[in-house]
Parts: C-alpha cells; structure tokens; sequence
C-alpha cells in the first residue's frame, strides 16, 4: 500500500519580490494541477511578518513523486517558473502522515452536510425502492418492514454523527445485523448493496461533492462489510451492543 507524503517548502521572500513570488507560483501551481502525482497544494504566508511563505504539497507517495512527477514533461516547465527564487528556499523537508487528524467544530458533521434526518430518510426510501426490484439483492431486503427502514435511517444518521439511535429499536445495529445472521450474504450481493446506496444517495439528492462522497462510501463498505461477516452460517451475533465509530 503506497503512502502519501506531504512536502513543505519555507521561503523568505523580501517584501519587494513577494509580488513577483506569488505571480510566479500562480503560473506554477498549473503544472502542480495537472500532475497525477498531486493530491492538494497550499501557499499560506505568514500573518505576522509577510516574507515567510510554507508551500504545501500532498503526494500520492514519495516513489510517485520522485519517480512520477520529477521525471516527467511537467517538471521542468514548472522548475522553470519558481527557478529564481529556490535561492531563497529555508526549508524543505517532506512528512509522511499519521493517523492522528480529524476535522474541528467548524466543520458540519456528515449528518448535518447529508441534509439531516429528512434527507437521510429519503435516501433508505429511495434505496429501498430499488433493492426490491433488484435481482440480487431483492432475496436480501425483502420482508423489512416501513418501520424498520425508518430506524435503519435513524441509524445512518447516528453513524454520521447526528441524535443517537435506540439500540433496542428495530434498524438498530444489533437487530439489523441479527436480520443477517446465517443468511449468508454473498460478495456480489454485499458490492451491489454498497453500489445501489451509491445510485440512492444520486436519486435523493444528497450532496455529490468528493469529500462527503468519500466518508459515505467509507462508512457503507465498514457496515455491509460487518453485515456481511455476521451473515456466515457459523457465525454468531455481535457480543453487545455496538455503536458505530463517528464518521
């Protein structure tokens, strides 16, 4: 599994030069866009003295970068427009992430950017909807009743951070996985269940944007993965009651 790196380069640009400086970067950062290798990139300043610049760059991994981007027609052309002020380079060094980051209170939970409880509730409608006219998964959801899919869509929205559910509710992680149990549920099926949710979060229009997209797939794949373990023949129902992790 490839890691990625983040590069951070400290320039002290003179006063008189950081109008040139931020131009040249401007035309730069287009070589950065259209390179493969390049996952983000950020050019901050610092507030309390305006000639200390940190340029930051994600990288799909350190091989990718060296062996990917320094190789290719891209580098020069960018190399070309930062040239003249390498000179004035402080620092550069590049980091590989951990585990430890998140976001802070002034970004929405998932639930909330979802369109809360009405919105989540419209998507289980809409997935649903399609799962009993699906051939591989109609044997699956067939016989949930409307009240279960309201507390399946109750919690969906605990898991993404909104009110929590009641686990002794129909829907709740327990009873959705004790539906499962034994029922075998197969990889072809346990794929189109994380593929028609996809299809329902389209239909109900929930937001499209990649990083509300990504957290959704992830924390899809984490429950039908769950489900799909207790689902073996031999296995047996979770311990106790299981809440999820907040996505």
């Amino acid at each position: 599994m490839t890691v990625r790196t983040v590069e951070y380069i400290r320039y002290r640009i003179p006063e008189e030069q950081s109008a040139e400086f931020l131009a040249a970067y401007t035309r730069a950062v287009a070589h950065l866009a259209a390179a493969p290798q390049c996952v983000e990139y950020e050019l901050t300043r610092w507030e309390e003295d305006f000639e200390h610049f940190v340029l930051r760059i994600v990288w799909t991994s350190a091989e990718e970068y060296v062996e990917g981007f320094r190789t290719s027609e891209l580098f020069p052309d960018f190399l070309a427009e930062v040239e003249p002020f390498t000179g004035r380079i402080e620092e550069m060094r590049h980091y590989t992430p951990t585990t430890v980051r998140g976001t802070g209170g002034a970004v929405p939970a998932l639930h909330e950017r979802a369109g809360g409880p009405e919105a989540l509730a419209r998507l289980v409608e809409v997935f649903h909807d399609r799962a009993l006219k699906d051939d591989v998964l109609a044997p699956v959801f067939a016989g949930l009743l409307p009240e279960q899919a309201e507390q399946i869509a109750l919690r969906l929205g605990e898991a993404a951070g909104g009110p929590v559910a009641d686990l002794e509710q129909p829907g709740g992680p327990d009873h959705v996985i004790a539906r499962h149990l034994g029922r075998t549920l197969t990889e072809p099926q346990r794929r189109r269940w994380v593929n028609l949710l996809q299809d329902a979060a389209d239909e109900a229009g929930l937001p499209a944007d990649a990083e509300f997209r990504a957290a959704f797939l992830a924390h899809v794949e984490r429950t039908t993965r769950r489900v799909a373990h207790f689902s073996a023949s031999d296995a047996a129902g979770p311990a106790g009651p299981q809440r999820p992790k907040e996505t």
